[in-house]
């Protein structure tokens, strides 16, 4: 079953949505202010879209046919929840259409969770 799971990953790696291609372009190779994220990442019997493990923090984007899956995702969030998680989620609209206000609530819920990833020396400020 694992080995199911890391193959189901690997190709929705090789196959994402234009609206995941764009938001892994701001949030890949820690640009987004020093964290780091993953993609297509397995925790327990789900596939999340991007994660920042620092900060247990899971961003989904959802298409179209998310509107008939509703119950499901509340459920999936939940679980994830119970996890220890916090999870975003967004329309792959407002992805694509408004990217900059998506990264605003991404960076916005960095800022509430644990230290940074890389916190300046002790009486070092900016």
């Amino acid at each position: 079953m694992k080995r199911l799971h890391v193959d189901r990953a690997r190709g929705l790696r090789r196959n994402m949505t234009d609206a995941e291609h764009l938001l892994w372009r701001h949030l890949r190779n820690r640009h987004f202010s020093g964290w780091k994220f993953r993609r297509q990442h397995e925790i327990d019997r789900y596939i999340v879209d991007f994660i920042c493990p620092n900060a247990l923090l899971i961003v989904e984007l959802d298409g179209g046919q998310h509107a008939e899956l509703m119950a499901e995702d509340a459920d999936r969030t939940s679980r994830l929840e119970g996890m220890g998680y916090r999870v975003l989620r967004f329309w792959n609209n407002d992805v694509l259409t408004n990217t900059e206000a998506v990264l605003e609530v991404i960076l916005e819920a960095l800022a509430r969770a644990a230290p940074h990833p890389s916190p300046l020396p002790r009486g070092e400020r900016e």
